[in-house]
């Protein structure tokens, strides 16, 4: 099997019945009714599409690409002001981003993304005492 050298950028749009991904680079696309069975989708797709080639795809291989909307819609369990606060941002305007009020500078988007990413570490690591 060939290891893949970077990850495939995958746009994800929601729709009518769930979710949408296309790989632009390599014409293929994919539904689903969450997030969980796209990557399941994407990954059969992705492993039909190279089959020939003898590569093998795994979830770490794929970069969802979703936007704040999207994303604080899905994942209800973060919201926007506890993000702000974390990440040192004015809540009204974090919430004027994901509303589309609002298009954050690249720089506002990595902070945002960086704020999203070190709350999934966080959560990650964690051990619940039961």
């Amino acid at each position: 099997m060939k290891k893949n050298s970077r990850p495939i950028s995958v746009i994800v749009e929601k729709t009518n019945t769930g979710y949408s991904a296309f790989v632009e680079e390599l014409n293929i696309f994919s539904t689903a009714l969450t997030i969980p069975q796209l990557y399941e989708n994407l990954l059969e797709a992705l492993n039909l599409y190279f089959e020939d080639e003898s590569r093998e795809f795994t979830t770490a291989d794929i970069q969802l690409k979703i936007d704040l909307q999207q994303f604080f819609k899905y994942y209800k369990v973060l919201n926007s002001k506890f993000l702000a606060n974390r990440i040192g941002m004015n809540p009204t305007l974090l919430s004027q981003y994901v509303s589309g009020v609002k298009k954050p500078s690249q720089k506002q988007n990595q902070k945002i993304i960086d704020g999203i990413q070190m709350i999934g570490k966080e959560l990650a690591e964690l051990s619940l005492v039961l």
